[in-house]
């Protein structure tokens, strides 16, 4: 169950004795084939497009290529442990006992020509005194706001909590008057129930009648004014010296917003919008933020995290039983010797699985093959296109995220449906801090 280490496996390459077992020589064999053909492929192929936008890069650093390093030396969580009181349950792996939530903290990501250090929570209590922090956005926020927390609170015992701007939930470290506070919202747009009474449309929970969608056949939905944001966040521009917003897992949610039944109705000054506008119409919300932003706020936007679903979606008895990061393709751009382990290690494997073990990521994500997963990508399309010209920081976590597939609470805790949307605490969301923080770093001694 423990992930794969670097001198894993290599006693089975190389036996001891002088003569080789049919069986270990055809595995050999069948390893240095494969070896050879993936060789080939690497050097024969043509480089894939960039996947994201390319403003994503730290001074000469790009922190969203890179890879994984396992540091086997680990032995407990290096910044907090599953006693921070912040931590949902359904989050804590190991107080839930997921069998490798202590090994998913070995794994440090290692960006391609430079390093992204772990940050050191009593030198970000001091450089950023006098600071609120505002973190916008679905429940993914929260499992950041909740890993910063936590990696704070671990070195500062003198917390307020409270709820400033009509925050969900929100703590100032009082020696430092450093404030992080997390502002739900699913949509970053107000939104509420539409409905049909009789001849006339009633909005449930937001005022206002129209007649115009009823005459294109929609009898039921949600009300999304575009142009106004969620109570749940309205101030917080005003409020916060630094916004990390994110958005889009809930653009596609039939559980909630079904295309059919419960659709998503756009409305601008009050009037719908015709024709129906796709979901990404939400971010419109990036023109208020920048009229509405504190003199001199850094604003950043995150970009999707992803899910790892196998087998179909959550409700579709999809699961993420994995225990080791995915693999990218750059993953043969390493020594022979350790080639060899890796292959080794697929040969394991059915054929079924040794074909998708060893080349998930695009599998996955990629947006030709509309799999399961396929949204993340196109979310940070949209991301992207609203974006460009802005006063926002992009804050690419998406690629990094991409490979670890082991990372999510899956069945932890007994869960009815596995996650593979949120994140183990600690976990996966500790490193998206580190980039947060090393970004934050580099334009705060920029300005």
């Amino acid at each position: 169950m423990a992930a794969r280490a670097p001198h894993h496996g290599s006693k089975k390459l190389v036996p001891s004795n002088s003569s080789l077992s049919p069986r270990a020589l055809i595995s050999l064999l069948c390893a240095i084939s494969l070896y050879f053909c993936f060789s080939l492929f690497r050097r024969d192929a043509p480089p894939p497009p960039p996947l994201f936008h390319p403003a994503v890069a730290s001074g000469s650093c790009n922190y969203s290529e890179g890879r994984w390093i396992y540091n086997q030396s680990i032995r407990s969580p290096p910044r907090y442990d599953h006693t921070c009181k912040e931590i949902f349950k359904g989050w804590n792996c190991i107080a839930g006992n997921k069998s490798n939530a202590v090994d998913i903290l070995r794994w440090r990501w290692k960006p391609r020509g430079c390093d992204l250090p772990p940050f050191d929570p009593w030198r970000f209590l001091e450089q950023f005194r006098d600071t609120s922090i505002g973190f916008v956005g679905d429940s993914l926020n929260r499992n950041m706001f909740v890993s910063l927390f936590c990696a704070l609170r671990k070195v500062s015992a003198e917390v307020k909590k409270w709820r400033p701007a009509g925050a969900d939930r929100g703590f100032t470290f009082l020696k430092y008057n450093l404030t992080i506070a997390y502002h739900r919202t699913n949509l970053l747009a107000r939104y509420g129930r539409h409905a049909v009474c009789g001849a006339n449309y009633v909005d449930k929970i937001i005022g206002g009648t129209s007649g115009i969608l009823e005459s294109l056949g929609y009898k039921d939905g949600y009300r999304i004014d575009v142009d106004i944001p969620d109570g749940s966040w309205a101030a917080a521009p005003h409020f916060h010296d630094v916004l990390i917003f994110n958005t889009g897992h809930w653009w596609w949610a039939p559980s909630k917003f079904d295309p059919v039944k419960t659709p998503m109705l756009f409305f601008k000054k009050g009037v719908p919008v015709t024709p129906p506008l796709t979901p990404n119409a939400g971010l419109d919300m990036v023109s208020f933020v920048e009229k509405n932003a504190r003199k001199n706020a850094i604003l950043f936007f995150r970009t999707q995290s992803p899910r790892h679903f196998e087998g179909g979606n959550w409700d579709e008895g999809g699961s993420c039983p994995r225990v080791q990061p995915l693999a990218p393709r750059e993953q043969w751009d390493v020594p022979d010797a350790k080639i060899l382990i890796y292959i080794s290690h697929c040969l394991r494997k059915s054929k079924q699985e040794l074909t998708f073990h060893c080349f998930q990521v695009e599998h996955l994500f990629s947006i030709k093959n509309n799999g399961t997963n396929v949204e993340t990508r196109l979310v940070n399309e949209h991301l992207y296109r609203a974006l460009e010209g802005s006063k926002f920081q992009i804050l690419e976590i998406t690629r990094m995220s991409e490979f670890r597939a082991d990372a999510h609470p899956s069945a932890a805790g007994g869960k009815r449906h596995d996650d593979c949307m949120h994140w183990c605490l600690p976990g996966l969301t500790d490193t998206w801090n580190d980039l947060f923080i090393a970004r934050l770093n580099s334009i705060k001694v920029r300005n």
